[in-house]
C-alpha cells in the first residue's frame, strides 16, 4: 500500500488535505493548526515551543529541560492543597537560597558555620513547601479523563508537549494547557533538579553510549551550543534556581514563539472559540532574540577516545549545512541510500559481506538540524573486529560512493522510502500533529510537509555525487569511539580519508 500511495503524495493530495485544515492566530500571536479527522472519537494535541537547549544561557544549561519538567507540576489550582500558603512557602525557599548564595559568593571569606546553618534552613524550607503539594495531580486529571501518550521532550532546537484525549474532552485540553503556560508555579523545582541530575547519571555517566555521544558532540562543536548536552551540564544543573527558570520561561514561552496542533475528531469553529477563551488573555511579548553564535570552520580532523569496557562503538561525523540549505533533500537521499535497513549500502558491505560490523547506520543530521550540524555514521564492530577496521571499510565505501553516480534503481528506491516514511507518520493523529507543528515552525508553513516530497523527487544522481564529494572530507571529520582502558599506552594514530 505504501508503494502505491507514495508517488501520489504531491500537489493533488495537498489540495484535498487543505480542505480539512484550519489555521488561525490569536491577537497575542499564538498560532493554531486544526486538522479534522472524524473516523474515530479521538483528538491528538501537540504544542511546539520554538526554544530548546541551544537557548540555555551560559552557565545555566539545563533550563529548557527543567521547565519541561515544571510544566507537569500543575497550576495555582491543580497540584496544591493550599496555594496561598504554598506560594508563601515557595517564596521563603528563595529568600533563604538568596542568603545562602550571597554567603557562597564570598568565596574563601565565606563563613562555614553560616553556610551550614543556611543549608539546613534551605532543606527545611523545601520540606515545608512540599507539605502543600498534591503529587502528580496534573497528570492524574488528564489520565482519569482518558488521556493517553502524555509526555514531552526537550531537544536542542525545540521543546514539545503532547497527548491525546477522547473528542468529548477537547475543552479539558484547552483548560489544562492554558493553565500550565499562563500560570506556571514552578513547584518542586529543587526536588526536580535532583531528578534531572539523576537522569544525567543514568543516561550519560553510567551509560557508555551516552558518554560517547556527549564526548562526540563536545569534540565536534567548539563554539555552537550543539556542544552542550540537551539536559545540561551537571555542574550547571546543580546550581539552577527557580528564578532563573522563570526568567527563561518569560523570555522564550511567549505566545508568538509557540504553535499548537489539534488533529482528530474536532470542530475547528469550536476549537477557535475555546482557544480565544482560554488563551486569549495570555499577554503578547516580544519574540526572543535569535541565536548568533556560529561554529568556526574546523581546522582539521578531530578524534576523541572514551575509555570503556563495554562493546566498542564508533561515531564518525562530517560537518554539513542546516536544514534550510538548498541541498537538504540531497542529504536525506544520501542517508537512505547508505543506510536504510538491509537495502542500505553500509549494511550490505560492512554487515552482510565483510561481516566486520554488527550494525552500521547513517544519520543525516545530529544533534539538531536548525543550525549546521553533523552527518553521522554509527559503527558497531562484530566479535573479533575493531573500530579501525570498520572505519577503514567505511572510508573505502565512501570513496566508491563518490567515484560513480548512484544507480537509478537505488536512487528511486531511496525516494520511495522517503515518501513512505512521511506517509507512515501521517497515518495517525499524533504523528500528523507533530509534523504539522514541526514544519509550520521550522519552514513557516505546514504545507512544506507536502512540497518537501517534490524536493526529494528533484534530486539527481549528479546531486548525490556532488554533495557527497563536498561533505565527506577529512578536514570536517570528527571521530569518537570507545576503547578498552589501557594504562600507560598512548592512543593509536588514526588514518582516514584525505
Amino acid at each position: 500500500m505504501i508503494l502505491v500511495l507514495a508517488p501520489s503524495l504531491r500537489a493533488q493530495d495537498l489540495k484535498e488535505f487543505e480542505k480539512k485544515v484550519t489555521e488561525f492566530t490569536l491577537a497575542n500571536g499564538l498560532h493554531f493548526i486544526v486538522a479534522e479527522r472524524h473516523e474515530a472519537p479521538v483528538v491528538s494535541f501537540h504544542t511546539y515551543v520554538n526554544a530548546g537547549s541551544v537557548d540555555d544561557p551560559a552557565g545555566e544549561t539545563g533550563l529548557a529541560h527543567m521547565f519541561e519538567h515544571m510544566a507537569f507540576k500543575g497550576t495555582e489550582t491543580i497540584g496544591t492543597k493550599d496555594w496561598p500558603q504554598e506560594k508563601a512557602a515557595l517564596d521563603a525557599i528563595e529568600e533563604v537560597y538568596d542568603r545562602l548564595e550571597a554567603e557562597r559568593n564570598r568565596g574563601p571569606k565565606a563563613d562555614r558555620d553560616t553556610l551550614g546553618s543556611l543549608e539546613l534552613r534551605l532543606k527545611l524550607a523545601i520540606d515545608q513547601a512540599q507539605a502543600f503539594v498534591e503529587p502528580n495531580e496534573y497528570t492524574r486529571v488528564i489520565e482519569e479523563n482518558g488521556g493517553v501518550g502524555l509526555n514531552a521532550g526537550t531537544a536542542l532546537d525545540s521543546t514539545e508537549y503532547y497527548y491525546s484525549l477522547p473528542s468529548n474532552r477537547v475543552e479539558l485540553w484547552f483548560l489544562m494547557e492554558a493553565q500550565r503556560f499562563l500560570h506556571p508555579v514552578f513547584r518542586e523545582f529543587y526536588k526536580e533538579r535532583d531528578v534531572v541530575m539523576e537522569e544525567h547519571r543514568m543516561r550519560v555517566e553510567s551509560n557508555p553510549q551516552g558518554m560517547l555521544q556527549q564526548v562526540f558532540f563536545t569534540t565536534a562543536f567548539a563554539a555552537h551550543p550543539y556542544h552542550n548536552p540537551p539536559g545540561g551540564w551537571p555542574s550547571d544543573i546543580a546550581h539552577l534556581r527557580r528564578s532563573e527558570a522563570k526568567a527563561f520561561f518569560d523570555k522564550y514561552y511567549v505566545p508568538s514563539n509557540i504553535t499548537m496542533a489539534i488533529v482528530g475528531d474536532v470542530n475547528p469553529t469550536e476549537a477557535k472559540r475555546m482557544a480565544e477563551r482560554y488563551f486569549g488573555s495570555w499577554q503578547a511579548r516580544p519574540l526572543p532574540p535569535l541565536l548568533h553564535t556560529q561554529e568556526p570552520p574546523q581546522p582539521g580532523p578531530k578524534v576523541a577516545i572514551v575509555d570503556s569496557a563495554s562493546q566498542p562503538i564508533e561515531l564518525v561525523g562530517y560537518k554539513r549545512p542546516d536544514q534550510y540549505d538548498q541541498d537538504d533533500a540531497v542529504f536525506d537521499i544520501i542517508q537512505l541510500i547508505l543506510s536504510n535497513g538491509r537495502t542500505g549500502l553500509m549494511y550490505k558491505d560492512l554487515v552482510q559481506d565483510k561481516k566486520i560490523a554488527l550494525a552500521a547506520q547513517a544519520i543525516g543530521n545530529l544533534p539538531g538540524s536548525r543550525y549546521p550540524n553533523l552527518f553521522t555514521f554509527v559503527l558497531v564492530p562484530s566479535l573479533g573486529h575493531n573500530v579501525e577496521e570498520n572505519e577503514k571499510a567505511l572510508d573505502d565505501l565512501l570513496v566508491r560512493f563518490e567515484a560513480h553516480p548512484v544507480d537509478a534503481a537505488a536512487l528511486a528506491r531511496a525516494k520511495t522510502q522517503a515518501r513512505a516514511g512521511v506517509i507512515r507518520r501521517l497515518a495517525n493523529n499524533a504523528g500528523l500533529a507533530s509534523l504539522l507543528t514541526t514544519y509550520a515552525v521550522n519552514y513557516g508553513d505546514w504545507k512544506k510537509l507536502f512540497t518537501a516530497i517534490d524536493d526529494l523527487n528533484k534530486v539527481t544522481a549528479a546531486d548525490v555525487q556532488r554533495v557527497a564529494l563536498h561533505c565527506f572530507v577529512a578536514a570536517s571529520r570528527t571521530v569518537a569511539y570507545t576503547a578498552q582502558p589501557r594504562q600507560g599506552v598512548a592512543a593509536p594514530a588514526r588514518g582516514g580519508r584525505q
